[in-house]
């Protein structure tokens, strides 16, 4: 069998390869369908398979990869990409995402841009996507529960939406806000957090180059349990800082008050960059266990500072990390 291979050396699944959700999700329907006796076996197995593979050609999104943005790590299996999630809007447990997130519509879908810009808009999904060329980068992203993945994002920088809507001189801060529908969302049910969940960035965080607007992954759209149908990857922040199913981005003079930060300020700050000599107050920060890598006698990796994206120091210069965690 011919394998491809990234032109950087490293192996990435090619959608073709990979099982596409709609088909596994086709499968659960004919499986529960026939238990039921609804409908003829081979008849439903044509019917559904049909759709699964109809459903699938509108998940391919395709992006020419920037090499200047490719770790080389080695990327998560798509599998533990789409399975080990946080996504609180459908469950705390790490696998409640990929079992309930199919609830979740990601079309129609509008995003509101508003606050202190010059231009503020209300666009739908495709003519967000389309405000500037789309690329593939390979990050790696870190949770404070102390696990990382590596995974290939695509999307834009969010600097270029930013130069779209040009901020006015009090805008200072970036806030995004999620979707919060009960009916989509069975976890909104839970007091675990104030809903709709909130995140915020500082305005020169957003406009760094690393910061994207994220419409895929694995050359495919968004999985519903990843933060379809438009979710921000932030990769020198812990994962809970990149904001999944945004339907709202303001920009703000003030800080935003967000989610983890209001449930638990001592545990969660407003900057939350990867920091090993930062401890959570329940657990250390100086490793970490990359998912995927999960053998008896394979050794934690050690937490890198900003998560090894060193070019992002310089807006944090001469603050107090400790302080400002």
């Amino acid at each position: 069998m011919l394998i491809k291979r990234n032109p950087n050396g490293i192996d990435i699944p090619f959608a073709s390869e990979i099982t596409p959700r709609a088909v596994f999700e086709s499968r659960r329907t004919f499986i529960r369908q026939l238990a039921l006796g609804s409908i003829a076996g081979g008849a439903l197995l044509e019917m559904a398979t049909r759709e699964a593979f109809a459903q699938s050609a509108a998940q391919k999104l395709s992006a020419k990869t920037n090499s200047a943005y490719v770790v080389m790590d080695k990327p998560t299996a798509y599998k533990d990409a789409t399975t080990y999630n946080n996504f609180y809007e459908f469950g705390t447990d790490k696998t409640d995402p990929s079992h309930y997130a199919g609830s979740l519509k990601p079309r129609p879908w509008t995003i509101a841009i508003e606050g202190e810009v010059k231009k503020p808009m209300t666009l739908d999904l495709d003519s967000l996507q389309k405000l500037a060329p789309l690329e593939e980068r390979i990050y790696r992203l870190r949770c404070v529960e102390g696990w990382s993945m590596v995974i290939p994002w695509i999307g834009y920088s969010f600097a270029e939406l930013i130069r779209k809507v040009e901020p006015t001189g009090n805008a200072k801060y970036v806030e995004f806000v999620t979707l919060a529908d009960k009916k989509q969302m069975p976890g909104l049910r839970s007091p675990v957090l104030e809903w709709p969940y909130v995140e915020g960035l500082r305005l020169d965080e957003a406009n760094h180059p690393l910061a994207l607007l994220a419409f895929g992954m694995y050359g495919e759209v968004l999985p519903n349990q990843n933060g379809a149908p438009v979710r921000m990857v932030v990769p020198w922040k812990y994962g809970f800082k990149s904001a999944k199913s945004i339907v709202k981005i303001r920009f703000t003079k003030d800080q935003p008050k967000t989610a983890w930060n209001i449930s638990a300020p001592q545990e969660y700050g407003f900057y939350s960059n990867v920091n090993p000599d930062v401890d959570h107050p329940r657990w250390s920060q100086a490793t970490e266990r990359r998912i995927g890598e999960d053998g008896f006698f394979t050794k934690k990796r050690k937490t890198m500072m900003f998560n090894g994206y060193s070019e992002v120091a310089s807006l944090y210069a001469g603050m107090d990390l400790k302080k400002f965690y």
